[in-house]
């Protein structure tokens, strides 16, 4: 496959067109670190491709849970080349424990179960800081209607499952994460962007140890290691690509 033109850059990945495929995009991981909606900035080596490599080996694993994925293939260290989808302009975020904005938000106790686990929305929009959407908003936006909610929930939950029990067998907590869907030729929501550190928190379950993109966050120290921690621990229970 060729590269084509440049069609996107995002805070984790360039977007470019596959030259004689219309259907396919050319994802490229950048080694970048962006946080708080792109205000903190930083990277480190090896980075794009140990997204690359972690959001890959999840996306098999879900796809044999049968769960449809964009994946079509992995390309170089850091390329995945995937179906091009209508995105749906949503952030479908799952919470296991109170962590990040929920905390916050509540002035919840961090780490406390959440049972069951909390599904939100989150409206993709940079300039308005991603702000949180209930149900009749989206209605109201005219992004989806009530029955496409409720199976992006299903979707959520579902995929929250199947990598509840893929990170329990390499010993983490999966806190929450967040993932975006679009629809594909045939208007069915297939699960799209990534599944990775970036877009997960991920505790050690005997430690507590963060090992996810909160160390760059909270400038928790060798942010590195952590991603580097959570691809060692899937290559040696989950195998290599």
């Amino acid at each position: 496959m060729t590269k084509g033109e440049l069609l996107y850059e995002g805070k984790a990945k360039r977007i470019y067109s596959v030259v004689g495929k219309p259907d396919l995009i050319w994802q490229e991981f950048k080694n970048s670190l962006t946080a708080f909606n792109g205000v903190k900035k930083g990277e480190f080596d090896i980075k794009g491709s140990l997204n690359r490599d972690i959001c890959a080996k999840i996306f098999r694993y879900l796809e044999q849970n049968g769960l449809a994925t964009h994946m079509v293939e992995i390309l170089n260290a850091h390329v995945m080349i995937t179906k091009k989808l209508q995105m749906i302009p949503l952030e479908i975020v799952v919470r296991n424990r109170v962590a990040g904005s929920l905390k916050k938000k509540f002035d919840l106790v961090e780490g406390d179960k959440i049972e069951p686990p909390l599904v939100e929305f989150y409206y993709k929009k940079d300039e308005l800081n991603d702000p949180f959407m209930s149900d009749d908003q989206i209605v109201m936006m005219k992004i989806l209607n009530h029955n496409q909610i409720l199976h992006l929930k299903k979707m959520g939950l579902l995929i929250n499952q199947h990598l509840k029990i893929f990170f329990e067998k390499i010993g983490i907590d999966l806190v929450d994460f967040k993932v975006e869907m679009g629809f594909d030729i045939s208007d069915e929501v297939v699960l799209a962007d990534e599944i990775s550190p970036d877009s997960c928190r991920l505790w050690d379950i005997k430690t507590n140890e963060k090992l996810d993109k909160d160390r760059f966050r909270y400038d928790l120290g060798d942010v590195k290691m952590g991603y580097s921690e959570i691809g060692s621990r899937i290559q040696k229970v989950w195998g290599s690509l």
